[in-house]
């Protein structure tokens, strides 16, 4: 049996599990929940809440009722005694990883414990179940024939004297991949591991070139980065005349839709296809089960509990939350996890809609803190993804990145929203004039949110859309003038405040 045939034979018997778990959601929760609640009464957070070892179980309501929804700087003091050595603080045993990740008001960076368990039934079990979903669908595929280009974040990590080790989530996963792996990755770990981005990619291009590479994985904005230098260095077209079996690129962290354009510029085979994943540093949630679909399976049995709280609970002092039994379609929650790496009702800060009950499948609609609400327009980040993606779709142009926030008048009140775009340089119809554009958004966005088309209504409320196109690279500048240069940094979609925007605009006569 070839090494192909083997690795899709192993992977795709997981797909015996995962069809079980996706047929008994409330059983594989209730397991998931078991197994925390173990572990919780070992530590000293439970013990503090009143679980100690003596109680023999305990009931999702009781839970609910002991231990408070947190947020990261409310578990912040527990986490930080973890760092400096403290052993079952948050989980069983000493922590050696902290992912960090962007920060909250009070903090520039999050630090968030990376534990073994979290990894071993998290994250790489995640990279298993999507590729058995895959091979599911795709079963002629041949993956494990050729190389897999993963594009992470910083591969740096920094130690306390405690000997804690910090950095991005990435480079925890690479340091402590599984053999199988490690051994289809690429490039090599010695370029993975440079912490100068722009000598890393021309290192990284130059390097997979003459890689029969078949996955690519990454978040789209550096993906682009690296494979236009790709393009750049052997003079192709296209990817698939650099590497002719590529066959999938998994993908997430950001939404899909603005890139999917420029990929499919980049990408000319009928072969390829798109999955989307939802890895955070604080757990692997979901992954696109289906390459027809464009929502994501949520994954019930990889060391997450999940409660889902209702966007009218967000602001209650006793907030809450709802079972996934009793989700709706369509409705839109606050995720509230808890999780085998010591991370217990945890508000992640993100907001799913839910798509189906069966299977359970949702789409990330975007952040508790990312959307922009000047009149009562609520415009979701999925919401502007999709509207300047249809906009650019019909004006025959690729956007690379964007921004937006509120446009004000003289007097400091709010009149619209300003977007700052960066367009790509590929786009076919390079004469697509700033106000043709706005026309456009402005009507796709009327479609996606009825409460933007009721303040759009005469100018009376929200005026046209002013459109700042931004040259190539500022957003890029931005980034590296930050230290925010790397394969997991984003840049913000919306807000409701003009400080990212104007810095953006501010960059451009001083680069």
């Amino acid at each position: 049996m070839s090494v192909n045939r083997l690795f899709s034979s192993i992977i795709r018997r997981r797909m015996v599990e995962i069809d079980w778990v996706m047929k008994r959601p409330v059983e594989s929760q209730r397991a998931v929940f078991s197994e925390l609640f173990h572990g919780l009464q070992r530590t000293k957070y439970g013990q503090e809440h009143g679980l100690y070892k003596d109680v023999r179980s305990l009931g999702i309501r009781d839970f609910k009722a002991q231990i408070p929804i947190r947020t990261y700087d409310e578990i912040k003091p527990w986490i930080s005694r973890s760092i400096e050595g403290e052993s079952d603080v948050l989980w069983p045993g000493s922590v050696e990883w902290f992912a960090k990740t962007s920060g909250t008001t009070s903090d520039r960076s999050k630090l968030l414990p990376v534990t073994k368990d979290s990894l071993r039934t998290g994250h790489y079990k995640g990279g298993r179940d999507l590729l058995a979903m895959f091979c599911e669908q795709r079963p002629k595929a041949k993956l494990y024939s050729g190389k897999h280009l993963i594009i992470g974040g910083s591969a740096k990590l920094s130690s306390n004297s405690q000997g804690a080790l910090m950095g991005d989530l990435s480079a925890i996963i690479i340091r402590n991949l599984p053999s199988w792996v490690e051994m289809r990755r690429t490039p090599s770990r010695e370029i993975t591991m440079l912490e100068n981005w722009e000598d890393k990619i021309e290192l990284m291009a130059e390097s997979v070139i003459k890689e029969d590479v078949r996955i690519l994985a990454g978040i789209p904005s550096w993906m682009l980065v690296v494979s236009n230098k790709v393009l750049e260095i052997t003079g192709a077209s296209s990817l698939d005349e650099v590497w002719p079996n590529l066959q999938l690129y998994m993908h997430g962290g950001v939404g899909f839709a603005p890139y999917k354009q420029e990929f499919n510029r980049l990408i000319k085979s009928p072969d390829i296809n798109y999955m989307e994943t939802y890895n955070a540093s604080e757990g692997f949630f979901a992954i696109q089960d289906s390459l027809e679909r464009d929502d994501m399976a949520l994954l019930l049995d990889h060391g997450v509990f999940y409660e889902f709280l209702p966007i009218s609970e967000i602001n209650s002092k006793h907030p809450r939350t709802l079972d996934i039994r009793e989700l709706e379609i369509g409705e839109e929650y606050g995720l509230v996890i808890s999780t085998n790496a010591g991370l217990w009702r945890y508000l992640l800060g993100d907001v799913i809609r839910l798509t189906s009950r069966d299977p359970y499948r949702l789409q990330v609609a975007g952040r508790l803190s990312s959307y922009l609400n000047i009149v009562g327009e609520e415009l979701m980040v999925d919401q502007v993804e999709r509207a300047i993606s249809l906009a650019a779709q019909k004006l025959e142009v690729s956007i690379k990145e964007f921004t937006g926030a509120p446009r004000l008048a003289s007097d400091g009140h709010p009149i619209g929203h300003t977007w700052a775009i960066e367009f790509s340089k590929t786009s076919k119809n390079k004469i697509c004039a700033l106000d043709q554009f706005a026309e456009v958004f402005d009507f796709e966005l009327k479609k996606v949110n009825s409460d933007y088309d009721a303040k759009r209504s005469s100018d009376l409320v929200l005026k046209m859309p002013e459109i700042q196109e931004i040259e190539a690279g500022v957003f890029e500048f931005w980034l590296k003038e930050n230290n925010k240069l790397g394969g997991q940094h984003k840049i913000p979609r919306l807000s409701n405040s003009r400080l990212f925007i104007d810095e953006i605009l501010r960059v451009i006569p001083n680069r």
